[in-house]
C-alpha cells in the first residue's frame, strides 16, 4: 500500500512539471567594432541541490549578433540567465571577463519552443559591469584560435 501511494505521488509530481522556454537575441560590440566570435551561453539557474542547466551555447557572428533559445521542464518558473565571456578592453589579462544578465520572467513561455524573444539590443562590452567575474579556464583549441586572430590583426 505504501508503494502505491508513493507511486501515485511520483506520477503527480511528474505531471506537474511543465515545459518552459526562453529566447534571447542581440548584438555585442567592443567600442565601434562588432564583437565577433564571443562565447555566449543561456542558462537556467537553479538554487539548492538541483544543478544549473545549460539551455544553449554558441558564439556571436561576424557582426556581433546572436540568438539563443532553450527550454526546461520544471515545477516552478525557470530562472533564465544570459552569460557573455569576452576579452573586450581587457589587455593581456588571463581568461575572460564574464558578465551575467537576468532575463525578465515575462519572456518565459509555456512549451518547448519560445513564443517570445527578449531583445537585449546593442551592448558595448567596454562597459564595466557590476559583479563582473573572470573565467580563467580556456580550452586549448580556443586559446590557439585567439592567438592566430591576434597575429593576423597585427600583420
Amino acid at each position: 500500500m505504501k508503494y502505491l501511494i508513493l507511486l501515485i505521488a511520483l506520477f503527480g509530481i511528474i505531471d506537474a512539471m511543465r515545459d518552459q522556454s526562453i529566447a534571447v537575441k542581440g548584438r555585442l560590440v567592443c567600442g565601434a567594432k562588432p564583437a565577433a566570435n564571443v562565447r555566449i551561453k543561456l542558462w537556467e539557474e537553479d538554487s539548492g541541490p538541483d544543478p544549473d542547466d545549460l539551455l544553449e551555447a554558441g558564439y556571436t557572428d561576424a557582426n556581433g549578433e546572436f540568438q539563443l533559445s532553450g527550454g526546461e521542464a520544471e515545477l516552478t518558473p525557470i530562472d533564465p540567465i544570459f552569460k557573455v565571456y569576452h576579452d573586450c578592453d581587457d589587455g593581456f589579462k588571463p581568461g575572460y571577463r564574464k558578465v551575467k544578465f537576468l532575463i525578465p520572467k515575462s519572456y518565459i513561455t509555456q512549451g518547448k519552443v519560445p513564443k517570445k524573444t527578449f531583445d537585449l539590443g546593442v551592448l558595448n562590452l567596454e562597459t564595466i559591469f557590476p559583479k563582473e567575474e573572470r573565467e580563467l579556464l580556456v580550452s586549448r583549441r580556443r586559446r590557439h584560435q585567439e592567438l592566430l586572430e591576434f597575429f593576423e590583426e597585427d600583420y
